[in-house]
């Protein structure tokens, strides 16, 4: 992958006034010598291989006694497999991989009771410790479900549960229901976990080839070990750069629509990790082209206080070339002989060079293609760019304790003691 960030509005002056501070960054992440030391399994990650088969056998399973695995989870617990999902799968054709817990509406669980209740169904509960709300709620309505459309037996084989290794209340539900279990590391967040079993099991019953995933993990971390001339570290002290300046937004930027979820991933990974001690980039994001037609206007001429981080996918998977001839009725012969994915290049094109005559400023991260291999890069490089990026911050970015907040709240107010 390429990282440019030309226009930016940022040089390479300023970043080497960063230096000193990146390479404290790069040590106390290496080291483990920061805040926040306990969850840096992700940094030197490495899945174990009898862990990795039992993840590929148990996907196989799923995928030969079910039409849907339901993934039962919220926040890191989800997004990065659905991130990953999501892009790797066919728009349109029927979803292997549905989820559930990520919210707490009536609407939403009932209508997918509905949906599934002439389908075959396995499913994947994932949380660390069992008692949030919104998966707690929704694993006991599909389990009870489950045991009614199944029996106790069937039911334990279509189950399984990804929690803490030792402890909680949903271990303590597997054990007793006798349920296949994987575990959340104890030294990875959840926002940083989606390539332990907390996302591969999903992403692997989806059909994803996890291996190819995991080999651009595996190099991307190789890649960005350097303190030299990292282009993590750049990203991470452009974006410091930019926000002392007072660049308060930060809008991820895609031009193809399968990378929706990474984006809704990423915005987890930034705000949560960043967003402490009343600091931090707001972390939003635009799916383009589509959004130029009702977010395009702000960015051009709103409040000046954001920059863009721009995904370019060099090369589209399938291909479409137009054929329009000159006085044709659609008045597009101009585009003759061009293909789709180079009007879509063009427009993006178009677009940065405009934001930045806006004084919007771009970063453009560059991936080859959408693929395995490359997703897994791109996750990485933004995991290792958010872990510096939060220590040149000065925050501690693998802990969320802003999330308890609404939990406290919201647990009076229901009665819970």
């Amino acid at each position: 992958m390429n990282f440019n960030f030309e226009k930016a509005f940022v040089n390479d002056d300023e970043i080497d006034l960063y230096r000193s501070r990146i390479e404290k960054a790069h040590y106390d992440l290496h080291n483990k010598t920061g805040k926040g030391s306990d969850f840096l399994g992700w940094v030197d990650l490495k899945i174990d291989d009898n862990e990795l088969s039992r993840i590929k056998d148990a996907a196989t399973r799923i995928q030969e006694q079910s039409d849907l695995l339901i993934v039962i989870g919220i926040g890191g617990s989800y997004l990065g497999a659905r991130a990953v999902i999501e892009a790797l799968s066919h728009t349109f054709n029927s979803k292997k991989v549905l989820f559930a817990g990520n919210n707490l509406s009536s609407d939403y669980i009932c209508e997918l009771l509905e949906y599934v209740d002439d389908k075959n169904i396995s499913l994947n509960v994932i949380s660390k410790s069992g008692t949030t709300i919104e998966p707690a709620v929704s694993f006991k309505i599909l389990r009870e479900y489950m045991e009614k459309k199944y029996g106790e037996e069937e039911s334990r084989k279509r189950i399984f549960v990804t929690t803490d290794k030792a402890k909680g209340v949903l271990k303590e539900i597997a054990n007793q229901k006798g349920y296949e279990t994987f575990v959340v590391p104890d030294d990875i967040g959840g926002r940083y976990s989606v390539f332990t079993p907390v996302g591969l099991l999903p992403i692997a019953a989806a059909g994803v080839d996890i291996d190819e995933l995991l080999r651009g993990v595996y190099d991307a971390k190789d890649e960005f070990a350097n303190l030299e001339n990292n282009p993590c570290y750049k990203y991470a002290a452009i974006r410091n750069i930019l926000y002392e300046r007072g660049k308060k937004i930060e809008l991820l930027v895609n031009y193809e629509p399968k990378l929706h979820y990474i984006t809704e991933w990423w915005k987890q990974l930034f705000g949560e990790s960043e967003g402490k001690d009343n600091k931090g980039i707001f972390p939003a994001g635009v799916d383009n082209t589509t959004d130029l037609h009702s977010m395009g206007q702000y960015i051009q001429e709103g409040e000046r206080h954001l920059f863009e981080t721009v995904i370019d996918v060099k090369n589209s998977n399938k291909e479409l070339m137009l054929s329009c001839y000159e006085g044709s009725i659609d008045k597009l012969s101009y585009l003759d002989g061009k293909t789709l994915n180079e009007i879509n290049h063009n427009a993006m094109k178009g677009t940065v060079i405009a934001h930045t005559n806006g004084d919007v400023p771009n970063v453009v991260i560059e991936i080859e293609k959408i693929n395995e291999y490359y997703i897994g890069q791109l996750l990485y490089f933004f995991e290792k760019a958010c872990g510096i990026s939060g220590y040149l911050l000065n925050v501690n970015p693998f802990n969320q304790p802003g999330v308890e907040a609404y939990k406290k709240e919201m647990f009076s107010l229901l009665g819970k003691k």
